[in-house]
């Protein structure tokens, strides 16, 4: 017996079919102009070239090898595999927090408070990258781990905020109070009752302030010192001085990591609908 839906309803006339075609036709080639300049970069890492060039005179994996062996790429991709989870983290505790918070309570101005809190998605980066350099500077947190941490922070947590608050809008707070009424403390409430159910909005709003985190440049070049460089500034530093293909086999490896995080995502949303569903 076959199950499968048909590609589009059989009432559909000629010309419609016709659109049909053309408009997914349209949308394909919107996806490959959008696509093709990331695809590109990826020969471009194998091969043996010292330019980026095309066509590829032969392959090779000389510039994954010298990636590796690099202890500038090495101290970068440190500092960033420190300074993006510690982001993270701080960013999901502190986002996850003012979510709960401002769904729970009801006072004057929430709507301008919240405002306030998802900014550093809208101000451009360069206005926030300058006033957190001017803050920083004077309190002593410039070219410091922390102050690169918190910048991150701050950053990352309104996609924290917003995937919550997503999340918490179809939340029934009944059953909180049924939790209290039942002699939980609402610390247990909390871990046992509402974090199970903001938990897709949790992960997702921590794997785009992650994500923001690891590939933040220009708050990373106001505020971080000569030991603080992330691979983003490197890239950054190396586009501008010397174009090698080293950059090219990095930005392969970031483009895999990003689709790794993007296909969790997706995954941790089809859960979410699956779990809806039942």
């Amino acid at each position: 017996m076959n199950t499968s839906l048909p590609l589009f309803p059989p009432y559909f006339s000629p010309i419609e079919r016709a659109w049909f075609f053309m408009l997914r036709g349209f949308n394909g080639l919107v996806l490959l102009f959008l696509m093709l300049p990331i695809l590109v970069i990826i020969p471009l890492s194998f091969s043996d070239s010292t330019f980026l060039s095309y066509p590829i005179p032969g392959f090779s994996m000389r510039w994954y090898e010298n990636l590796i062996q690099s202890e500038e790429w090495m101290r970068a991709a440190k500092n960033s595999f420190i300074i993006a989870p510690m982001a993270t983290l701080l960013a999901t505790v502190l986002g996850t927090l003012a979510a709960v918070g401002l769904n729970k309570a009801d006072f004057p101005g929430k709507t301008l408070l919240m405002a306030v809190l998802i900014s550093p998605m809208v101000v451009p980066v360069v206005v926030v990258g300058v006033g957190m350099y001017l803050l920083f500077a004077q309190i002593g947190l410039s070219g410091s781990y922390t102050g690169l941490i918190l910048a991150h922070a701050a950053l990352g947590a309104p996609f924290v905020v917003t995937t919550v608050s997503a999340t918490l809008q179809g939340f029934n707070h009944n059953l909180v109070r049924a939790s209290l009424s039942m002699g939980a403390t609402p610390l247990m409430t909390f871990f046992r009752i509402t974090l199970p159910v903001i938990a897709p909005g949790l992960i997702s709003g921590a794997l785009f302030a992650f994500a923001t985190s690891f590939d933040e440049v220009v708050i990373t070049l106001f505020l971080a010192g000569p030991g603080q460089t992330t691979l983003p500034r490197q890239m950054f530093t190396g586009i501008r001085e010397n174009i090698s293909p080293t950059i090219a086999a990095l930005a392969t490896i970031l483009i895999l990591f990003s689709t790794a995080l993007l296909l969790a995502l997706e995954w941790l949303r089809g859960r979410n609908k699956a779990a809806a569903r039942f």
